[in-house]
């Protein structure tokens, strides 16, 4: 049985048999700095309630609701259609698997997954994503230039374009280097960016590691300082998510490997990293991940420094020890107090401790949704078109109205006439309005279209339910399936984060 020994002994343990990534290398280090840190308490968080968060709270929740009816409609539609059904069937396919799986997932990943650092990222829908397996130390240029050295290929960001072209290349098995890989979440935000290399010129099977920056200040359990964590994985296959039935990327469940892999190929390329193991970081597990795939881990976090002299001051950062007799004369940097953190911290307080972003880039869910309400504007357009051709029809079956019995009742029948494409035409400009507002990031214009989709929604679910209005293809399925998928899009946490990001200094309540 191995014997422990005291708490600084542990620190110093460093692994040095039986890892690849841990093999002996001139600038490997034996100790870890014991950052100082000062007892004073975090500044409390400001406060964040308002009522149109409430409301964006209700939306979220009642669009995840609405979903699984639609699917439910959907699926009853493919039985009535006979071989036409088996359309319907792939409809109600896309709709479980990216609209109401998602969704469900993020409410109670909400109530029941921890939103604080445990060593693991988190998927766009809430469930517990890769390990962070890897870290390293360093600015961002050294840290680019070693992963390019090492043969690694920056992915593409994830758009529309990108997408369809990883999806071509998996079918036609084309080489794509820069293939976008999924977002994770680490620290309430997606990865800043990643690094991959294609095996064999299939993009079906890659390396891929992505990395996160920590927070300003921000100490890893234990209180080692890093400046990125990782997360390092194989794709060996495409296939369907275990737990949202979506096409993704399958991972090998040995994640020890890849992690190894990503180290040994910096430390051939950058003779002058240097490598320091934190032995059981985590306790090692198996487990899975966001996609269901098995993984397995022995829990130790390798630290790579690449671009940081070997014989930079201790600064809660250094692998060099400090000792602790060395007056703040001598080594100002090693006395600098580090505040002392709270075991649960919201993505919200490390958000706030990274310096000011730039305006975010409009995401795609506000897109999707603004076009949705500028094509049921067209589409009220071309229907107030067809209403006034065919008026004296529409006045004589739904009304009982002969429009040619007279004069006087021609002239009613014309000025009704006009006040219906008056009234119409300001509600569709005014949803015109809404549309542009949305797109340049109005959030007070995506909590009213929000409120007019549930008031539309809840109107049709209520007819539906009480036998009054069967919602069908022929009736009104499709007209609710908008109102649900602009409510789904327009109160997704990209389309919120965008809406409510701070202008002119002051953030959105």
């Amino acid at each position: 049985m191995r014997e422990r020994g005291s708490a600084d002994d542990r620190r110093a343990t460093r692994r040095t048999d039986g890892d690849p990534a841990a093999a002996p290398h001139p600038g490997d280090v034996a100790a870890t700095t014991a950052t100082p840190v000062d007892d004073r308490p975090p500044p409390p968080l400001p406060p964040r309630l308002s009522f149109t968060r409430m409301l964006d709270g209700f939306f979220f929740v009642y669009a995840g609701v609405a979903a699984v009816w639609l699917a439910w409609l959907l699926l009853n539609q493919s039985f009535g259609f006979g071989w036409a059904g088996i359309g319907f069937f792939l409809v109600f396919w896309l709709v479980l698997a990216y609209l109401v799986l998602p969704r469900l997932h993020r409410i109670l990943t909400t109530i029941y997954v921890p939103d604080y650092f445990i060593g693991r990222t988190r998927t766009s829908d809430g469930l517990l994503g890769d390990p962070v397996n890897l870290a390293f130390d360093g600015p961002e240029q050294a840290l680019h230039e070693a992963m390019q050295a090492a043969g690694w290929t920056r992915a593409d960001d994830v758009t529309l374009a990108s997408s369809w072209r990883i999806i071509a290349s998996t079918i036609t098995r084309r080489s794509y280097d820069e293939a976008p890989v999924s977002p994770l979440f680490l620290f309430g935000r997606m990865q800043d960016f990643a690094y991959q290399q294609e095996v064999a010129g299939n993009p079906a099977k890659r390396h891929h590691v992505r990395f996160w920056r920590t927070p300003e200040g921000w100490l890893l359990p234990g209180g080692r300082r890093v400046d990125w964590l990782a997360a390092g994985t194989f794709d060996r296959a495409v296939g369907f998510s275990l737990f949202t039935l979506q096409v993704t990327h399958k991972i090998d469940a040995d994640i020890d490997i890849e992690r190894d892999h990503i180290v040994a190929t910096v430390r051939e390329a950058v003779p002058d990293a240097r490598l320091e193991v934190l032995r059981d970081f985590s306790t090692g597990y198996h487990s899975r991940n966001g996609g269901g795939d098995t993984i397995r881990t022995d829990g130790d976090l390798p630290v790579v420094v690449v671009g940081v002299p070997a014989d930079r001051p201790g600064d809660g950062r250094s692998t060099e020890a400090v000792p602790a007799a060395v007056p703040a004369t001598a080594a100002p940097s090693a006395a600098r107090s580090v505040e002392k953190r709270i075991a649960f911290e919201p993505p919200l307080r490390l958000a706030e401790a990274q310096p000011v972003p730039t305006r975010m880039p409009r995401p795609g869910a506000t897109a999707f949704g603004a076009g949705v309400v500028v094509l049921r504007v067209l589409a009220g357009i071309v229907w107030l078109a067809a209403l006034a051709i065919q008026w004296d029809q529409v006045l004589q079956a739904d009304f009982d109205v002969d429009a040619d019995a007279s004069l006087q009742s021609e002239q009613v029948s014309q000025l009704a006439l006009v006040v219906v494409l008056v009234v119409m035409g300001v509600i569709l400009a005014v949803q015109a309005v809404l549309a542009v507002r949305i797109w340049f990031g109005g959030n007070l214009s995506r909590i009213v279209v929000m409120l007019l989709s549930t008031i539309n929604i809840t109107f049709a679910a209520t007819e539906s339910f009480t036998g009054d209005v069967e919602v069908t293809v022929r009736t009104t399925l499709v007209t609710v399936a908008l109102d649900i998928i602009v409510l789904l899009a327009l109160s997704s946490r990209a389309a919120r984060a965008y809406a409510r990001q701070p202008r002119s200094g002051r953030p959105v309540r």
